[in-house]
């Protein structure tokens, strides 16, 4: 029987980082920048006010009241460059350039306003280099502003925005089919006869996929039948970047996946609870699939520790793992003998867990998983998780 560890090695062996691409910044979020992004120019690229009020001389309003004549309007964005001699001010706005001759801004709220009539009246004095936002300070020309393997978040691509790239190099999004499969299952809404039930599994995966960074192609239910199964597979071999299964792995007569890939996939059971029976390989043309049990929890703690990582390794994310905690279990539960437990969880404090349900860990508690904000991940050498039992826990929410 593999171990936990070894299997999560196998399947992270089977993703590597997409090509890299072009795309817009509208497309950017989410996605691993593949080059370096830097300035061109300095940031700012000129010395710019502060506030709204009035570009002065020092001198001029070292000795107050002082009265100025005004001697032009600044609003932000203006190219004029009217020269500040002593005795004059001008009107400046938020953010636009420091007139040559300025060297400090008075705002408003310091004058006697707007200045009717061309002469202002500053009431405070203000040393030079107040409210002044200096060329560079944000960054020198040449400076990296997002680095290379960065997962692209709002804050950058803002920051690329602000260097002026309208578009960046990218590694690819993943395209990921995710294939339901039983004759028991049909599409969610549609009516139920006694033995059949919504298939949540699709929903849950494809959902997943999304989350991770991929693009989901979610595909079923589809029926038992091998060979149907098989040709569909195949196809899909030629369309997509990986190909996740849940249901029909294990030992049952009816496991259609487990006799639709005998010859591309391994199947094995792995010292883990849930989701024991799993499987994984590649399909003729190449395309990973990662095959999963059907049990609802199952599915999700299978994704999440296995499939989850190939996923970011293929947007080219250096980190692939979820962030994580160390966390102390509020109450105790029994865990399986000789295998790894993944205990769903959720917090009742900062760092204090309990199992998400009353029944912990089943595999068919999926109307309860929505309560799930972490996965406990308990080695197979402990026995029993006992009140104030330190425990490594992925947050998934």
């Amino acid at each position: 029987m593999r171990t936990l560890d070894e299997h999560r090695a196998a399947t992270l062996a089977l993703a590597a980082p997409l090509a890299v691409v072009e795309v817009g910044l509208d497309e950017a979020l989410g996605l691993v920048l593949a080059a370096d992004a830097r300035t061109d120019d300095a940031l700012p690229r000129w010395d710019n006010s502060a506030m709204d009020g009035y570009a002065v001389r020092a001198a001029d309003v070292a000795d107050v009241p002082a009265s100025l004549r005004v001697v032009a309007e600044l609003p932000a964005g203006s190219p004029d460059e009217p020269v500040v001699e002593p005795g004059t001010a001008a009107r400046i706005m938020t953010g636009a350039p420091l007139p040559p001759g300025a060297d400090t801004i008075v705002p408003v709220e310091a004058t006697d306003g707007w200045a009717p009539g061309g002469v202002v009246t500053v009431h405070a004095g203000s040393p030079a280099g107040t409210h002044l936002r200096r060329a560079g300070e944000d960054a020198s020309a040449g400076d990296v502003v997002v680095a290379a393997g960065s997962v692209l978040r709002p804050a950058h691509v803002a920051a690329l925005a602000s260097v002026g790239r309208a578009r960046v190099l990218v590694h690819r999004r993943p395209r990921i089919a995710v294939v339901s499969t039983g004759d028991e299952l049909v599409e969610p809404g549609q009516p139920l006869r006694r033995g059949q039930l919504p298939d949540s599994n699709s929903w849950l995966l494809a959902a997943a996929v999304r989350e991770a960074g991929g693009e989901p192609v979610r595909i079923g239910p589809l029926a038992d039948d091998p060979g149907a199964l098989h040709r569909r597979l195949l196809e899909l071999d030629k369309e997509v970047d990986g190909i996740v299964t849940s249901g029909g792995v294990s030992a049952g007569a009816y496991d259609v996946v487990k006799a639709a890939l005998a010859s591309e996939v391994e199947f094995l059971p792995v010292a883990v609870q849930p989701g024991k029976p799993q499987g994984l390989g590649r399909l003729p043309g190449g395309t990973p699939i990662w095959t999963l049990p059907g049990n609802p929890v199952s599915s999700f703690a299978s994704f999440e520790m296995f499939v989850r990582p190939a996923i970011r390794r293929m947007l080219g994310a250096a980190d692939v793992e979820r962030p994580s905690l160390q966390a102390v279990a509020d109450e105790g539960w029994r865990t399986p003998p000789g295998r790894a437990q993944l205990m769903p969880v959720r917090f009742v404090g900062p760092d204090r867990v309990v199992p998400a349900t009353a029944r912990g860990s089943g595999s068919h508690l999926v109307a309860r998983l929505a309560l799930a904000e972490g996965l406990a991940v308990v080695p197979a050498e402990v026995d029993e998780v006992v009140v104030g039992h330190r425990l490594h826990v992925l947050k998934v929410i």
